[in-house]
């Protein structure tokens, strides 16, 4: 019958295969590899298998074996590469190509499932190999075709060489069966074309083209394993500097991240993780966080952070289909888990007025419920992403005045962050690690990331929370400075007396208690760390321990 002789035609065509491989590879271990300006000239041969994913099932892979048993005394490297292409790209060209694969899409004309499906079976294999498979995306090739492809034959440990680039037109012998519908128009080129005009600022041969609906479907099937293949490509890979630059902890490159809607939240690795565009948070800032820290398995003060959570989300009008605090406890507990951690973590976690039926500012178009986000990460007190709590730090004062409650109240925790990234982009020019920032009035509020603190006479002063956030850190403070019987005291504080103040400190959950030795270039104090100061810092530091102020976390199987 005729799937039978389909079955006896394919075996056919795979065995013709193994045997043509066969061949080269004794042709090459026993006639030699060449000489001249050759990939070969070094020793070395290199046969080069082309397929097309639609019939990968006819590349034996097992047969990759076979050929290093018959030949092991010779070192013999078998490497896969996957050539990808944007299935957007794909789909919206495909009437264009209709005289190559007819009108019949579907998700195996586009080959993108497939190829996921190679890799799979590929690393399956190559696991106890330790080796990797390699991808390029189409797009990398036909805007760089030298840098590509250079980066490619690095990866592959073969010389990249000038020849590459170009060709002869017309037919080659190594075409394969389908060139005659698929190579029509590369048959009249002779090298790659490559336009530094195309795109859209130029006036180039890049074509704009309508995807039809009815390929949705198609598209969707398609997206996402060229997504994950995408970020194996050597350009996502190398898109900024490498992990050990970037990472203190080499444990927070392969994170999980907690995203979703009630009933729909998940945890995802952090190269993966992403929300809507349509999401209130990135359509205008449209949401609530709080920054929680994990000591020895307990988290401090959670029921106080997520009260003041719900608190800013009540105060922002949040009331379509809102988590409830029962969902956020699981979702943070299944984040911690899925990630190991149990000590020296923060976590920050966001609260969102959610995904949005279409872009605007009015919250009446919220209807699929909040979102809630839980970045977790490995993060010590004192480190490159926190404050050095030894030896203290500089701050400036900003130019930049505090919110007051008569524009954006700074007591909802919400996400409106550019009157705080403002003063820290000026801190970051003078080289200190923050900003102090004044209120309307011109009294100081609190720096751009923290509460702070001064001490005059040992007396202890902060500012009143009329035009900052009254920091849950910032009341812990006081309550263990009446326990020490250190008085205190909550006023309207000038800047001058910060400038002239004995000692400075800034509290805050990432970093906890850090000394200030110097504002504006005045030198605060004796310029190091004062004794009230350094008495807040060791009590502060047994309050993970102290029952009633934390929450335990369940066992992690």
């Amino acid at each position: 019958n005729a799937k039978e002789e389909d079955y006896f035609k394919w075996t056919r065509e795979k065995d013709n295969l193994n045997k043509r491989l066969l061949f080269s590879v004794d042709h090459l271990v026993n006639k030699g590899c060449g000489t001249g300006d050759s990939a070969e000239a070094d020793g070395n041969g290199i046969i080069f298998v082309k397929h097309i994913a639609k019939f990968a099932s006819l590349y034996d892979f097992d047969n990759e074996a076979r050929i290093d048993r018959i030949f092991n005394k010779v070192e013999i490297r078998h490497e896969h590469v996957l050539l990808i292409r944007d299935p957007v790209a794909i789909l919206s060209s495909w009437d264009a190509s209709s005289d190559v694969h007819n009108n019949s899409v579907n998700p195996n004309e586009v080959g993108i499932v497939q190829l996921l499906s190679i890799y799979s079976d590929v690393k399956s294999r190559l696991k106890e190999r330790n080796k990797d498979v390699y991808v390029i995306d189409s797009d990398e090739l036909s805007s760089g075709p030298q840098k590509a492809l250079g980066t490619l034959c690095d990866e592959l440990r073969i010389p990249f060489l000038d020849s590459m680039l170009s060709w002869k037109s017309g037919p080659h012998n190594c075409d394969g069966p389908w060139a005659d519908w698929w190579y029509h128009s590369v048959h009249k080129t002779t090298g790659w074309e490559v336009n530094a005009n195309a795109g859209p600022t130029g006036n180039g041969s890049r074509k704009y083209r309508t995807l039809d609906r009815s390929l949705m479907p198609i598209l969707r099937i398609s997206l996402g394993p060229y997504n994950f293949l995408k970020q194996l490509t050597s350009r996502y890979r190398h898109r900024g500097p490498e992990p050990s630059q970037i990472f203190e902890d080499p444990r927070n490159e392969d994170l999980l991240v907690y995203i979703g809607a009630p009933g729909s939240g998940r945890l995802i690795p952090r190269d993966f993780a992403g929300v809507s565009p349509w999401d209130s948070s990135v359509q205008g800032g449209d949401a609530t966080w709080e920054g929680i820290r994990v000591y020895r398995g307990k988290i401090l003060s959670l029921d106080r952070h997520l009260k003041r959570l719900f608190k800013s989300a009540k105060a922002l009008g949040f009331n379509n289909n809102v988590h409830t605090k029962e969902e956020v406890v699981d979702a943070i507990f299944q984040t911690l888990a899925a990630n190991g951690m149990r000590d020296n973590a923060h976590m920050r976690l966001t609260l969102t007025r959610g995904e949005k039926c279409t872009s605007s500012m009015n919250p009446n178009f919220n209807v699929y419920g909040t979102t809630l986000i839980i970045l977790a990460e490995w993060k010590p007190t004192e480190g490159q992403t926190t404050y050095d709590n030894s030896k203290g730090i500089s701050l400036i004062t900003s130019t930049v005045r505090r919110n007051s409650p008569s524009t954006c109240d700074s007591k909802i925790h919400h996400n409106n962050m550019i009157n705080n990234i403002l003063p820290k982009i000026q801190a970051n020019l003078a080289g200190v690690a923050d900003a102090l920032m004044l209120d309307l009035n011109g009294f100081v509020s609190e720096t751009n990331a923290t509460n702070v603190f001064m001490v005059e006479d040992g007396v202890l002063l902060t500012p009143t929370a009329d035009a900052c956030l009254p920091g849950i850190t910032r009341e812990t403070v006081l309550v263990l400075a009446k326990e020490l019987g250190i008085e205190t005291v909550v006023k309207n504080i000038s800047l001058a007396e910060f400038h002239a103040a004995d000692e400075v400190f800034t509290s805050g959950t990432m970093g906890e208690l850090t000394p200030v030795t110097m504002i504006d270039g005045r030198t605060i104090g004796n310029g190091k760390v004062g004794e009230v100061t350094l008495q807040l810092q060791e009590i502060y530091s047994t309050v993970p321990d102290r029952p009633g102020w934390t929450t335990e976390l369940p066992p992690f199987d």
